[in-house]
């Protein structure tokens, strides 16, 4: 049966690539995210294709707006049964003494408070209907810290945490929680974190073949399709030459 997947910062990078492969899989997608063009760009693409997309442009950030449109989605959309929260970035990789507050301001509100807000909007649908999964898309960086990394380790450890006390509170329902744990993948990812440096962005990734948005995507369909009794509960996903946050070979 089809399902209607909302996913947050669908327009670039893991967002997107769920969506294309929630799409190829036959579902019905509701899709968030900062850039109202690039969304409508996303939209009209997948619909040529036939699926069914609803797009709805705000940053999760905001929390009176978010609120407005999940409370305000036509009847047919209303009932969500997998919620994918990506929307999230790192800037900056200074050490923890030299950071910018408003990187970590943007980091803390984006990535926990904005997943905190959706997860908040649409979890309660679900545990009324017995029935739904919420997708937490975290990293290695939350499992232990690397140089530089500090707030945004900080955040994604705290998305661990998130997914974790999630699934324990929907226990005594039929709602599943999955914590998707990317390495290294090649996205805009790093031109955020540099602020368009694209030349520093670039050197994340030399001499090492990275994980694509596509990768990440395919586990995301796969977890949200497992039989009903079965939990993914979370995965660890990395580059063939990665270990993990901090050990990386390259050649």
């Amino acid at each position: 049966m089809n399902k209607v997947v909302l996913i947050t910062g669908a327009t670039s990078g893991i967002g997107l690539a769920c969506a294309k492969k929630f799409a190829a899989n036959g579902d019905r997608l509701i899709l968030t995210g900062r850039n109202e063009h690039r969304l409508n760009e996303i939209r009209k693409a997948l619909t040529e294709k036939g699926s069914e997309v609803l797009t709805l442009a705000f940053d999760v950030r905001d929390r009176e707006k978010a609120a407005k449109y999940i409370q305000e989605l036509p009847a047919e959309w209303q009932q969500i049964d997998v919620l994918v929260n990506n929307a999230g970035l790192a800037l900056g990789l200074e050490p923890e003494y030299e950071g910018n507050p408003d990187d970590w301001e943007t980091m803390i509100d984006t990535n926990i408070k904005g997943l905190l807000t959706m997860t908040r909007l649409v979890v309660p649908g679900m545990v009324a209907r017995n029935s739904g999964h919420i997708i937490n898309i975290g990293s290695v960086a939350g499992d232990a810290a690397y140089a530089g990394g500090n707030v945004y380790c900080a955040t994604k450890a705290a998305v661990k945490a998130l997914s974790d006390g999630l699934r324990i509170d929907v226990a005594n329902t039929a709602v599943r929680v999955t914590n998707l744990k990317p390495g290294l993948v090649e996205t805009n990812f790093s031109n955020i974190r540099f602020h368009g440096d694209s030349d520093r962005a670039a050197n994340v990734y030399k001499g090492i073949k990275p994980l694509t948005g596509d990768d990440i995507a395919d586990v995301a369909v796969y977890a949200a399709n497992a039989p009903e009794h079965v939990q993914i509960a979370e995965v660890l996903i990395l580059a063939t030459h990665q270990a993990s946050g901090s050990v990386i070979v390259r050649k």
